[in-house]
């Protein structure tokens, strides 16, 4: 590691979804009192300790030697760390992910909230390699080799996470990669109002269809889809984390009536929520 880097923390005045951009920085770990959300792939390699993030409702703990990846704009926050001083962060813009090509099955798992990480030990000493080279090299002319060996790195990522899974890709223009992630920062801005499909259309310029099926080849769910499971992650977070009535934490959520949200939640949990809230393992949990 280089120690004569400069060290960051997380920002608590840090408005969400404001942008990172291409990064690669040592960060000191902390536990974080409010979730962050961004719309960068986040990259994250820990030299030693563990760190536990509270990620798309639930605790998971990363550990040592281990690459992982995720998509920010699932809220997550630090909640706990054991003998960790710092840590590798890089972020990459989803546009840049996107246009990467990668399979379409990794790409999927990854946009639907799934938490990344490196099966094969033997990659350990390898990722701190690259880790370095990106880190020296972030305030240098050299981002398109980092950008290069990071689609490598993630070409080898996707391969041993699927290990023998169908290794579909989808192809995306240009165009549509920054269309699908104009969408996608509208909806977790707007899920809370009575927003549509026509709605989020309108706000990128597109004719409801065409935007509902670049959408789907991306996420591999409607915007509808998208626009409830924003909802329902919403009431979760709300569940564990407050007093507030079923009520009121469904038409908080953006839903416009409790049978609806009930539905929803349901169909999405398998549970109610006063299921669900009752059920949960943590109630304790400061979100």
């Amino acid at each position: 590691m280089l120690k004569s880097e400069i060290v960051k923390t997380f920002d608590e005045r840090r408005n969400e979804f404001t942008p990172y951009g291409f990064t690669c920085e040592l960060w000191a770990p902390k536990p974080m009192d409010k979730l962050d959300r961004h719309n960068e792939i986040e990259l994250n390699y820990l030299p030693e300790g563990t760190l536990t993030y509270f990620f798309k409702e639930c605790r998971i703990t990363v550990p040592a030697g281990r690459l992982i990846l995720f998509w920010g704009l699932i809220p997550h926050k630090i909640v706990d760390y054991e003998h960790l001083s710092s840590y590798y962060v890089c972020t990459i813009p989803l546009a840049q992910f996107l246009a990467w090509n990668l399979p379409g099955s990794f790409v999927d798992r990854v946009l639907q909230g799934e938490m990344m990480m490196e099966s094969d030990e033997r990659f350990s000493s390898y990722d701190l390699f690259l880790m370095d080279n990106w880190l020296r090299d972030a305030d240098k002319q050299k981002a398109d080799v980092s950008l290069s060996e990071m689609q490598g790195r993630m070409v080898r990522l996707a391969d041993n996470v699927l290990s023998g899974q169908p290794n579909t890709s989808s192809f995306l223009l240009k165009e549509e990669v920054s269309l699908v992630e104009k969408m996608a920062i509208y909806i977790a801005k707007n899920y809370f109002n009575p927003i549509r499909v026509s709605d989020v259309g309108k706000a990128v310029g597109l004719h409801p269809d065409y935007a509902n099926a670049i959408f789907k080849k991306t996420f591999g769910c409607t915007l509808s889809e998208f626009i409830v499971a924003e909802r329902i992650t919403h009431a979760q977070r709300k569940l564990l984390a407050s007093h507030l009535s079923i009520t009121q934490i469904a038409f908080d959520s953006g839903f416009n009536s409790v049978s609806r949200f009930n539905s929803a939640f349901l169909k999405t949990n398998g549970c109610t929520p006063r299921e669900y809230r009752k059920q949960a393992l943590s109630p304790s949990l400061d979100l």
